[in-house]
Order: structure tokens, then C-alpha cells, then sequence
């Protein structure tokens, strides 16, 4: 500790223990209850229930949480949110689709490969919207046109939904979940997310200096628009790929680096080592809740999981709305 502020190795060794005790406790709730069935159904259910839904939990909220870091410090807004550039948009859109045309259910792959395709769509388009040299404003404004155009054909697509069956698979899938997620959907979404993650991690030092202004950042020999593009890329990978195999998960990437802030200070880069762990804590303790909840309430299935997110995270952002008002 120095000068109040928690150095960013510790808290990481911190929040990494706390995630390898929630995993531990991930593996022994489900449905059933806590602990495992013995016998060849317990080893099923670990290896091919509850150790890919834990897995996922870690990467998405890990991608969520760094994304958040990234962009509130490169665009220099405390309430840029990964969902503010439009990729999971993009991501749950081409989901969407593979439920739309019954690819989903011919080919069971086709839902999460089609994710992917979205969300590797909507990158390509945000870079293209904001021009050769992307700034702040120009990316936010690139983002939130792509998801105008994003909300826009998934609406669409439900008014013209061909069947009430295809209207409410669509329907319960928006509403963002890890449940029933097999080994497959970790495959299809480790790689981009931890690529995803890696080029992130590595945009400390040119969050720092963006922090002082495009003009100063350029001065000190850090290329602005190479950032944000990287930024943006990252963001494509680590939040595309899990929106992917998710669904609509929200706030999480808006809420870490607010908590973290307390504890590691304003710089940017102090941020982002901490927020992978504190983003894949935040999830894997919120997907833990859903799966507590029907043991603990009087309630037939589980609720969805981006309905506890949205739920803990708008009263948070109602907080941050009203400590910035003068």
C-alpha cells in the first residue's frame, strides 16, 4: 500500500485467488444443488456442465471487464461500456440470424460460429466508419451508428421472426446466459477472447498518454489513432467472442474499472492488469447468484443472467450519474 492506493501486482494476486475460489464453488453448485452426483453421472456433469459454463464465466467477464478499462481510458469517458461500439451488438445479431434461418437448429455449432461472423462484421465496419486516422469522437460516433444499425436489423428480424417458437428461443437468448454451454462453445471462444485480451493488456503505456490529450500523446511519440484501433480490435475479439456464446451480458465492463479506481488510482494503465480478474470474478459471483437463486426463491428455472447484470449495474450507473452532477 502507498499513499492509499493498492499496487496493481497485489490486487491482481488478489482478485486471481478470489476467481480460483468462485471457479471451486462454480463447480459444485448447480440446478440439483451444491456438490456432485457420484459415480460416472458426477464426472459428467463436472467435465461437460459445469466446467465449461465456470470456463466461460471467466473469459467473458475477464474480456468484459479489460474492454471497460480500455475504452473508458482511451476515450476518456467514465461511462464508455464495451456495448458503446456496437460489436456485441454485431455479435448477438449474427446469433440471431442462425436462429432466424433454423440454422441453429440443424447444425448446433452454427448459433456461436455465427456470433463470431457477426462480431468479426461489426469490427470491420466500426474501423471503416471511423476512418483511416479514428479519434475519441470519431470511434463513439462510429459505435453508436453501429449499433443503431445493429438494434435496428435485430429488430427486424424479430418482427419477421417465422415462427412464435424461433420468436422465443430468439427472445430468452437475448437476455444473455451460460447455461446448457458445452465444451464447443469454449473451444470456438477461448482463442479470440484471449487474443483479444492479450492485445489489450499490451495498450497501457498509450492509454496513459492519451489520457493527456491526443496532441500531448502525440508529442511524447504515441500514435493515437494506432491505439484506438487496437483498442477497438481487442474489444471486437475479447467482447464479440463472448457475446457470441452469451448472449446479451451488460455492465460489467462499465462497473470494473469504477470499482477498481478507489484502489489503483486514475492512470489508466494501472487499471487493466486488475480488471481481467475482477471482471471474470464479477461474472462467475453474478452467474453463481442465478444458479442460487431457484434453491433460494420460489422460482421454476433460472433467471438470466443479463437480467442480474442489468439489475446490479443500472443502480450503479444512476450513482456515477449523480456523483458527476455538479
Amino acid at each position: 500500500m502507498n499513499g492509499g492506493v493498492t499496487t496493481p501486482g497485489r490486487l491482481s494476486a488478489a482478485l486471481g485467488l478470489l476467481c480460483a475460489v468462485l471457479a471451486g464453488l462454480s463447480l459444485l453448485v448447480g440446478s440439483a444443488g451444491a456438490g456432485l452426483p457420484g459415480g460416472a453421472a458426477g464426472g459428467l456433469i463436472l467435465w461437460q456442465i459445469r466446467l465449461p459454463r465456470t470456463a466461460l464465466a471467466l473469459l467473458v467477464g475477464g474480456g468484459l471487464g479489460l474492454s471497460g478499462a480500455v475504452l473508458q481510458g482511451g476515450l476518456r469517458n467514465p461511462l464508455a461500456d464495451p456495448g458503446l461500439l456496437g460489436i456485441s451488438g454485431c455479435a448477438v445479431l449474427g446469433a440471431v440470424l442462425a436462429f432466424y434461418w433454423g440454422a441453429a437448429q440443424r447444425f448446433a455449432p452454427a448459433l456461436p460460429l455465427a456470433g463470431l461472423a457477426g462480431a468479426g462484421l461489426g469490427g470491420a465496419l466500426l474501423l471503416g466508419f471511423a476512418g483511416r486516422a479514428p479519434s475519441g469522437p470519431s470511434l463513439i460516433l462510429a459505435g453508436v451508428a453501429l449499433s443503431a444499425l445493429a438494434a435496428a436489423l435485430l429488430a427486424l428480424a424479430l418482427t419477421l421472426a417465422p415462427n412464435p417458437f424461433a420468436l422465443a428461443e430468439i427472445t430468452v437468448w437475448l437476455m444473455g446466459s451460460l447455461e446448457d454451454r458445452s465444451l464447443l462453445h469454449l473451444a470456438l471462444a477461448a482463442p479470440p477472447v484471449l487474443l483479444g485480451c492479450a492485445v489489450l493488456l499490451g495498450l497501457g503505456r498509450g492509454l496513459d498518454a492519451l489520457s493527456l490529450g491526443e496532441a500531448t500523446a502525440a508529442s511524447l511519440g504515441v500514435p493515437a489513432a494506432r491505439t484506438l484501433r487496437l483498442a477497438a480490435l481487442g474489444t471486437a475479439l475479447a467482447v464479440g467472442a463472448g457475446a457470441a456464446v452469451a448472449g446479451g451480458i451488460g455492465f460489467v465492463g462499465l462497473v470494473v474499472p469504477h470499482l477498481l479506481r478507489p484502489l489503483l488510482g486514475q492512470r489508466p494503465g494501472a487499471l487493466l492488469a486488475a480488471s481481467l480478474p475482477a471482471g471474470a470474478a464479477l461474472l462467475l459471483a453474478a452467474d453463481l447468484l442465478v444458479r442460487l437463486a431457484p434453491l433460494a426463491l420460489p422460482l421454476n428455472q433460472e433467471p438470466r443472467l443479463g437480467v442480474l447484470t442489468a439489475l446490479l449495474g443500472a443502480p450503479f450507473l444512476v450513482a456515477i450519474a449523480r456523483r458527476a452532477a455538479p
